[in-house]
């Protein structure tokens, strides 16, 4: 009797266990996938221009502009692909590039202001 006690009085102690490692897995898992995605390329917009101003990216990309600059400035590419609001500081635009190829951009406020983004398969 004490025998078949013992049997069963470890049943919920494996089920309590086994649960306490599912929800431990439960909350490291979206940290390990997070740590690993990868950052989106950065371009900053300081002192009326764009740096860097060339980059290669891989098509699917996203890249994130900042204005650090006091002065608004816009990111306008020149097939017009793509083209944010006017940005004041610290603001930020966003663009994913899909499609390879080469795409000059520049800023409408300040059209000396100008980049470039090549997307290539690597």
């Amino acid at each position: 009797m004490t025998h078949a006690f013992a049997r069963n009085a470890t049943r919920p102690l494996r089920a309590s266990a086994g649960l306490v490692l599912l929800f431990c897995a439960a909350l490291v898992t979206p940290g390990i996938r997070a740590a690993t995605a990868p950052a989106a390329p950065t371009i900053d917009i300081t002192k009326f221009a764009f740096a860097p101003k060339e980059i290669t990216v891989a098509p699917g990309t996203r890249i994130v502009w900042t204005n650090h600059d006091e002065t608004p400035h816009t990111v306008t590419s020149n097939d017009k692909s793509f083209a944010s609001k006017g940005l004041d500081t610290r603001d930020t635009f966003e663009h994913t590039f899909v499609h390879e190829g080469d795409f000059s951009y520049f800023c409408t406020l300040h059209p000396f202001m100008t980049a470039i983004v090549h997307v290539r398969k690597q």
